[in-house]
């Protein structure tokens, strides 16, 4: 835990999972230093009383799991959000009400993203054409990395007393697209530059605390089966395997969680210099956050409250 509060960075690569490669190599890096594992997802809703569920469905669905924001998401599926609605006042209790008056931004291209994260969940939104603005001289990743410090209130390597927010979160999918780079490699660029930038020798690095996550997207049903989360024994554990208790993740106020996907989860690194612990983790992968992560498993809903937590904006224990 830093002797100050830290301020949040979370780039969240919305269905990149599958496009992840040894290529990606500062987000190798990130996780070679990183506290590495995993965000374990609901089933999306199949039937009952939820219609059929696309694609821009599930990517708001995803993300309002990440705020565990599920309840505010049921509404919106029941009575639908409309694009550009003011912001005056969320539906819901915003992330400021919830979480000790934390000031929150979101940077996403995607409408329906918008309209949740602003209208539901009370968001400042920017969208990424706005952060590429400049002097006209350059419009690089580099650019886009100190604009995103700059919200958290580092700027030119230095820690402002007052921020903007207190946590910005980034939303890149398969289409978000700048300067020619797109998707897992505008990912891998920004992390870059964040790790340039907030390096151990800067007064940024022990304060910003940032998580890369990479989701799957829609599940390919068998094809997914072998990016598997599960500790099931095989048959030959015979009574043995009635003994193995239940993991953490599968558990909410001491009773089994029902609707836990085992495949597919998204992948989490989070790094602040001299603060996170570090795993044996070496790449940015389903098999070595599997084998050497650190961070096992948690369910998706408990990851806002675990950052809010280093922000000092929520309690460790009962989050």
């Amino acid at each position: 835990m830093a002797d100050k509060p830290s301020r949040a960075l979370v780039l969240y690569g919305d269905g990149l999972a599958r496009f992840l490669s040894p290529a990606q190599t500062h987000l190798n890096s990130l996780a070679s230093r990183a506290l590495c594992g995993f965000l374990a997802l609901p089933h999306s809703p199949q039937s009952g009383n939820y219609i059929a569920e696309n694609e821009d469905m599930r990517i708001v669905r995803e993300f309002a799991e990440l705020l565990d924001a599920n309840e505010a998401y049921e509404s919106s599926v029941a009575t639908g959000i409309r694009e550009n609605t003011p912001q005056e006042k969320c539906a819901f209790p915003s992330v400021a009400e919830r979480f000790m008056g934390m000031k929150a931004a979101i940077v996403t291209d995607n409408l329906s993203v918008k309209s949740f994260g602003g209208m539901m969940v009370g968001f400042k939104v920017f969208s990424w054409n706005k952060m590429s603005e400049n002097d006209g001289s350059s419009a690089e990743s580099s650019h886009l990395a100190s604009e995103l410090l700059k919200l958290l209130g580092f700027q030119e390597g230095q820690i402002l007393d007052s921020s903007i927010y207190e946590l910005v979160f980034v939303h890149i999918g398969a289409n978000t697209k700048m300067n020619g780079v797109a998707g897992v490699d505008l990912v891998n660029c920004l992390v870059g530059d964040l790790l340039h930038k907030a390096s151990s020798e800067s007064y940024i690095g022990s304060r910003l605390h940032t998580s890369v996550i990479m989701s799957y997207g829609a599940t390919l049903g068998d094809d997914d089966l072998h990016l598997s989360i599960s500790n099931a024994t095989s048959e030959d554990d015979g009574e043995l395997s009635r003994l193995i208790p239940r993991q953490s993740y599968m558990m909410k106020a001491g009773k089994p969680r029902e609707n836990i996907r085992q495949h597919c989860p998204m992948l989490l690194a989070q790094y602040q210099h001299a603060v996170t612990r570090v795993d044996a983790a070496e790449s940015f992968t389903f098999r070595d956050f599997l084998e050497n992560g650190g961070n096992l498993v948690i369910p998706v809903d408990r990851f806002l409250h675990e950052v809010a937590f280093k922000l000092w904006k929520a309690p460790k224990y009962g989050a």
